[in-house]
């Protein structure tokens, strides 16, 4: 008699590894926290190396540029490369670009170094340098999420995600920058590149790289011209326009009305960027993610509060209106940045994600290639200036956003989920 055949059950196979995006976000808040450390010192640490409002100006707008010209590069190699190369090596040229700076702002404090030298130089290493590598993590971490979230509620919370750490790194570094600032402005201008090592070397022992069949070879190019995009692109234009504008004359506006003392002056923008952070955090945390509101309703409501912010800020009062105005202009701004962001991606196949999140990176940096030079020039000629233009540019993405279809048709379209393969990286 034949012994009995038992049957096997095949082997288990194993199971998908679990999406990294605590770790892509990570990268987020290290990058924008080294940036905001810097925010609210560079006013005055322009004053004491002798630089002009104007060549502040033109530092940030050269990052913009280079944010421009690379983002949809590197929103396209973070498909065909990996997300890890990409993220590790803009955290190495971050840190270098930054220890750079520290050492030519110490050059020009101690009068070593002056004029055209040093400007030129702190334009190549905090423009050129640094927004080479600020260039890549946004859209590298875009691109991700969308990979792994199946839903548009996922999706929008996703991108919220990113812009909460945005947030949270306006708070944290703009209160370490200003209380640090006390103590002279070189102390946090040397804990930069510190933080941004320590970011380096978390991402290259902790993040998985993707396995060679989860790369695209050739991901499309997204054209700016797109008729699912344009319409969000030029929302998107008018929102980071208006925020240019006033982002980049806060710490003179704050200096020249309220603190003539550089010290006293960094310590209130400080408070000052940190209000708006936590405007920007109170709604990606708990409007967005709570409320569950499609990207439509998320970019109308949000561009009407932040005009109301950016009215409150043009009466030279006291600075007791002027951090509830700019606490506005963070809450309304952080409604409507995940939905400007996940509106246009909900349109895109998987292959477009990475050009898709490049392209929404280098619409942003537009805003800042022209805005922070053109504010910095026309608050000399007349301070409340720039918050006018801020209060225009904005309106006119509110009347946008009402009155064009593409979000007419979206704001009374049913959600459909969004197909999406999550990948193991």
């Amino acid at each position: 008699m034949a012994a009995p055949v038992t049957e096997q059950s095949p082997p288990p196979t194993a199971a998908p590894a679990k999406p990294q995006v605590s770790l892509v976000l990570f990268t987020v808040l290290i990058m924008f926290g080294s940036q905001m450390i810097l925010n609210p010192i560079i006013a005055p640490l322009s004053r004491e190396v002798g630089l002009a409002e104007w060549q502040v100006g033109l530092m940030v707008s050269t990052a913009a540029l280079t944010l421009v010209i690379t983002s949809q590069f590197w929103g396209r190699k973070s498909l065909s490369w990996g997300r890890k190369p990409v993220l590790v090596t803009a955290t190495i040229v971050g840190g270098v670009a930054m220890a750079s700076f520290a050492g030519l702002a110490w050059l020009g404090i101690t009068g070593v170094l002056s004029g055209v030298a040093l400007f030129v130089l702190m334009v190549l290493t905090r423009g050129l340098l640094f927004g080479s590598a600020m260039s890549a993590v946004v859209p590298t971490s875009q691109a991700y999420i969308a990979d792994v979230t199946p839903t548009e509620s996922e999706r929008v919370k996703g991108m919220a995600g990113v812009g909460a750490m945005q947030g949270i790194a306006m708070v944290v570094g703009s209160s370490v920058g200003g209380l640090l600032a006390g103590f002279g402005l070189m102390v946090p201008l040397a804990l930069i590149p510190g933080v941004i090592v320590i970011g380096s070397i978390v991402l290259a022992t902790r993040l998985r790289r993707e396995t060679r069949h989860e790369l695209i070879p050739n991901p499309p190019r997204i054209r700016p011209n797109d008729s699912r995009v344009w319409p969000f692109l030029v929302a998107g234009l008018g929102m980071f326009t208006a925020l240019g504008f006033i982002q980049i004359v806060t710490g003179f506006l704050i200096q020249d009305r309220y603190a003539p003392q550089p010290e006293t002056a960094a310590l209130y923008t400080g408070v000052a960027l940190l209000c708006a952070g936590v405007g920007t955090i109170l709604s990606q945390t708990i409007i967005v993610r709570r409320f569950n509101w499609p990207p439509v309703r998320l970019l109308r409501t949000g561009t009407a509060v932040a005009v109301a912010g950016f009215i409150l800020m043009i009466p030279d009062v006291s600075l007791i209106l002027f951090i509830p105005a700019i606490f506005l202009v963070g809450l309304g701004l952080g409604m409507a940045t995940p939905g400007y962001i996940a509106g246009p991606s909900l349109l895109m196949s998987k292959a477009e994600q990475g050009g898709m999140a490049g392209l929404i990176s280098a619409n942003n940096g537009l805003t800042f290639v022209i805005a922070p030079t053109l504010a910095t020039a026309l608050y000399e000629w007349w301070s409340p200036l720039p918050i006018f233009v801020s209060v225009v540019a904005m309106s006119s993405v509110v009347v946008f956003l009402w009155t064009h279809p593409r979000f007419r048709t979206m704001a009374t379209s049913t959600p459909e989920p969004v197909k999406v393969t999550t990948s193991a990286s």
